[in-house]
């Protein structure tokens, strides 16, 4: 398979504005997945500790905090946990399943989107969710609620594992029940269960927006996506796929992103890409911005090999409806992230169980007027293949050909998010189980090291440090920069499947059972 490693230098200047917008809103809350826009997974926090001591389980499942060391708390989670946590208005936010049930009412498997005091650990709210049982497959068992919310203000966007975009309020139902939606009761229940009455530990929510019964969506395995919030609008990738024997899309013409008022949920726009027939999988990327010659651009990894960009929407200007009623997404590039397409017009038939499908399942990150983003075949089948790209953002049309400034070939499969700090890309190989540190101006590895796969959280930068968990229960901590060096490796007692975050001096960790909050270093070893 041919790989192309081509170098090229960018001509547009980078806007400032867009590295202001980059940066995290406020240094002391990360209140979503990544750096506010670029997708970025990097901290501007300090001080956080290179090593700490996870504890011994006690008998009721709980972590002894006896036995702990530079851990403020630990809070018990479900027993999988892929959310990601983030923290906002004193609050941490992480999605999980409910094999450790909070509401005895509440029985069985579903998902949960749980919110902690981020100063204490205590419960303080949740949000469950039964299973999206009438599409087949569509909600993986035991896989919980995946997507990190993101928070504004005293709001908190999620995509649930029903394949909702819901609105919350910040505070539960602690301090009574806002509207206009009153039915929390029967949302938290099959519709084959009689309602139950909400209390003040449960989740306000303020407006849902149902993607499978509006708009024929059909996710495969599961929804996923962090929401991403510019001015009024909401931009979600929707997690169509394939049904449940893999062969095809039931609905190709349902969208794949799609843009909602973040004050009523209402539907304001979509894509028109034309993506649907071509799923080879699921979708399961998150949308990420960036400021290209002054004008702003949304970056989509699509279920179809391609990644996309589109204009974004004016939010003084709203364009002009589609006869549907919907305003449609204009397409400003496309790059096919297949490596045969770089050589031949016609790569081999796309399926998820052929070797020759790729697809995207990272977050794209927008850094310096360029993307970097993994292609990959499906890691969670265990296939294997994968490369890293380097694109130029400047570009329109079919830029397949055109704007590939590098590619690292031999990356393996991937799900991680890149981080891109001091001009060097920290990427993951899923299966292979190896952190690889690049130059991100010409692709060249400087380091890669072994530390177990499969690995599916992505690598997180803090104050010169690279932080990578994986699902052999090992949660490592590297000395960022162009030489190798390993600070910390610790065991876990259990796996993690998500990227830790740094926020309010703190490092939050979540692993399968247990959220912590991991303090300033007090004991145990430094660099």
């Amino acid at each position: 398979m041919p790989c192309l490693n081509r170098k090229r230098t960018s001509t547009a200047l980078l806007v400032l504005a867009a590295f202001i917008t980059s940066v995290v809103a406020a240094a002391a809350d990360q209140p979503q997945w990544g750096q506010r826009d670029s997708r970025n997974m990097v901290s501007d926090e300090t001080g956080l500790p290179v090593w700490f001591e996870p504890g011994q389980r006690a008998a009721d499942g709980n972590i002894d905090p006896a036995t702990t060391g530079n851990v403020r708390w630990v809070a018990q989670l479900g027993n999988t946990t892929y959310g990601t946590p983030i923290v906002a208005a004193g609050k941490v936010f992480v999605g999980t399943n409910n094999e450790n049930p909070r509401d005895p009412r509440l029985q069985g498997d579903r998902g949960v989107l749980m919110c902690f005091d981020e100063k204490t650990g205590e419960f303080l709210w949740q949000l469950v969710v039964p299973k999206l049982e009438k599409v087949k497959w569509a909600d993986w068992k035991y896989i919980g609620l995946t997507s990190p919310v993101t928070v504004e203000g005293d709001r908190v966007y999620v995509v649930t594992n029903a394949c909702e975009v819901v609105c919350l309020d910040v505070e539960g139902l602690r301090n009574g029940n806002d509207g206009p939606f009153t039915d929390e009761g029967r949302h938290m229940v099959p519709e084959d269960q009689p309602p139950v009455e909400p209390g003040p530990r449960d989740g306000d929510i303020l407006w849902c927006y149902d993607m499978n019964a509006r708009l024929n969506v059909e996710p495969h395995n599961a929804s996923n996506s962090a929401v991403l919030v510019v001015g009024d609008y909401l931009y979600v990738n929707t997690s169509n796929g394939v049904e449940w024997t893999h062969m095809y899309v039931v609905h190709p013409e349902a969208p794949s992103v799609i843009v909602l008022n973040k004050h009523t949920g209402e539907l304001v726009a979509r894509d028109d890409f034309a993506i649907g027939p071509d799923i080879t999988h699921g979708q399961w990327s998150s949308i990420a911005r960036g400021n290209v010659g002054g004008r702003w651009l949304g970056f989509f990894g699509a279920g179809n090999g391609f990644l996309y960009a589109f204009e974004m929407l004016d939010p003084e200007n709203r364009p002009a409806a589609s006869p549907a009623g919907v305003s449609l997404l204009a397409n400003v590039w496309k790059f096919h992230g297949h490596p045969l397409a770089q050589t031949q017009d016609v790569v081999p038939p796309d399926h998820q169980h052929d070797s020759t499908s790729y697809q995207v399942t990272a977050m794209p990150v927008f850094y310096k007027d360029r993307i970097y983003v993994a292609f990959t075949q499906e890691p969670y089948h265990k296939m294997k293949e994968g490369w890293l790209v380097c694109i130029d953002a400047t570009q329109t049309g079919n830029v397949t050909r055109s704007a590939l400034n590098w590619a690292h070939c031999e990356l393996g499969s991937s799900a991680s998010t890149v981080a891109i700090a001091d001009g060097l890309v920290y990427a993951v190989d899923f299966l292979g189980g190896r952190l690889v540190c690049l130059d991100a101006e010409t692709g060249e590895v400087c380091w890669s090291h072994d530390v177990g796969g499969p690995v599916s959280a992505s690598p997180l930068v803090v104050d010169g440090h690279v932080y990578l968990g994986t699902c052999q229960t090992e949660f490592w901590v590297f000395k960022a920069g162009p030489e190798p060096k390993v600070v910390s490796q610790i065991r876990i007692r259990d796996k993690i499947a998500s990227t830790a975050t740094a926020a309010g001096g703190t490092l939050f960790l979540a692993t399968y059972r247990h959220l912590y909050a991991i303090e300033e270093q007090k004991e145990g070893p430094s660099e």
